[in-house]
């Protein structure tokens, strides 16, 4: 995704104001909204455990000085997520993690109405320059093929059009050894949410593809 002089003259801006205001703000820091539900606002874990803490201190030790803004609300939708992401995306955001539409499963949201939802994140995050990690979700069979269809297409699709960073799936570090039911120890007991360790290796699933989204921002500077 190219960010051009928008972006350049967004940084500038931003600049001027840290030093009117006294911030001591560096150069090599990079600051990322985690945009989400439940799975990024950490739910059933204590702080330190949740997604947010474990990929800022995973990104510390690669390397990378980050602050990870936990834009996580519990039981937040992709309608959710579009109403939120006008005041997530602050002067000081650098990029975006988009990490949503579980609850648009679990309440059986038509997959058009999620589609456009996310839509209109990646409009309001390509608007200000902003680059994007787009997080995939994939639907159940029980709510039969054509809906498992359209819907696990919603995000492949957005990433090639808006041209977003691209991981297929937030889960897919708990099976990484290709048995899905190993995923079980790394759940809490409703099955739904992952528990510390199971938070741990997401994080090093999608550490990879957070990276790519810091030498999107560095690239842009």
């Amino acid at each position: 995704m190219g960010y051009g002089a928008m972006g350049n003259l967004r940084k500038v801006l931003m600049a001027g104001a840290f030093a009117v205001c006294g911030f001591a703000a560096t150069a090599e820091q990079v600051v990322i909204a985690a945009l989400g539900d439940s799975l990024t606002q950490g739910y059933g874990l204590i702080e330190q455990d949740g997604f947010v803490p474990q990929l800022t201190r995973w990104l510390r030790d690669h390397g990378v000085d980050a602050r990870v803004i936990n834009a996580g609300v519990s039981g937040d939708t992709t309608a959710g997520g579009a109403a939120r992401v006008d005041w997530t995306l602050t002067p000081e955001v650098d990029a975006m993690i988009v990490a949503l539409g579980g609850n648009d499963l679990l309440r059986g949201i038509e997959p058009d109405v999620s589609r456009a939802n996310l839509e209109r994140i990646l409009q309001t995050a390509q608007t200000a320059s902003i680059p994007v990690l787009l997080i995939g979700m994939q639907a159940p069979g029980n709510y039969g093929a054509d809906y498992k269809n359209a819907f696990d297409a919603i995000y492949p699709e957005l990433a090639r059009k808006y041209g977003t960073i691209f991981a297929p799936s937030f889960f897919a570090g708990l099976s990484a050894e290709g048995d899905p039911d190993a995923a079980r120890a790394y759940m809490q007991p409703d099955g739904i949410h992952p528990n510390s360790h199971g938070v741990a290796l997401i994080v090093e699933n999608l550490g990879p593809a957070v990276l790519q989204l810091v030498e999107a921002v560095e690239g842009d500077r």
